[in-house]
């Protein structure tokens, strides 16, 4: 073979790589694209006048509407932090109004690493625990010496026995309560580090149930307040 056969060659194989990568950069971006219209359909199909807030963050989308005469939010975060053995997709739900707690309440289960989605690693002070809450959950809070009504948020946290409930985060601001989605694809991010989560999408009926889960703990807790008053 002849050095300009042989160049010629190299030339053509390293051409074909490239156009490889570029098409299978394309379909990826086509993919996400896909997937994020499929969300934004079925929170609309439970938030109907939901708007994209997000930031700009990458791997976290946000969108933000009323839910029942509250405002509510939601969001999906792709957690990609490297002490974890997968890259794994998280849903945020929240309503965002006020609720009469004298602080930060966060309820995580087992926690183990630090996460993208939530303050828990920074709060100074863990809460002593009702055992009508999971044993798996540790409680934090930012302020010494205050109580919560854990009775009532035992009540209100039946969606922490399914297993994929990841955290319940009570603040003056609102409710949010973090559900795992999905986990990548092991072989595909192991090849390749691409944090793929196949058909993993979001279920009206789960955003319903979330949303219907933070609202009724949250009136729950007003209720009581207003009632001692």
């Amino acid at each position: 073979m002849s050095e300009l056969t042989s160049a010629l060659l190299t030339g053509a194989i390293a051409l074909a790589v490239v156009l490889h990568l570029a098409w299978l950069a394309r379909a990826s971006r086509n993919r996400a694209s896909a997937a994020r219209a499929a969300d934004e359909a079925s929170i609309r199909a439970v938030i109907p006048d939901a708007v994209d807030v997000s930031d700009g963050t990458a791997g976290v989308a946000t969108w933000a509407g009323s839910w029942k005469g509250e405002r509510a939010q939601v969001r999906t975060i792709v957690d990609t932090l490297a002490t974890r053995k997968l890259p794994t997709r998280w849903l945020s739900v929240s309503i965002t109004e006020p609720v009469a707690v004298p602080g930060i309440f966060d309820m995580m289960m087992r926690p183990g690493s630090p996460t993208t989605f939530s303050n828990f690693d920074h709060l100074e002070h863990t809460l002593p625990k009702t055992t009508a809450l999971p044993a798996e959950a540790v409680l934090r809070t930012d302020r010494r010496g205050v109580a919560f009504p854990q009775d009532l948020i035992a009540a209100h946290a039946g969606v922490f026995a399914e297993g994929r409930a990841k955290e319940l985060l009570i603040t003056p601001k609102g409710v949010r309560i973090v559900w795992l989605l999905a986990q990548a694809d092991r072989a595909r991010y192991g090849v390749f580090r691409q944090a793929a989560f196949g058909d993993a999408r979001l279920d009206p009926a789960l955003l319903e149930e979330l949303l219907e889960a933070a609202s009724s703990l949250r009136h729950a807790i007003n209720r009581r307040e207003r009632q001692a008053a």
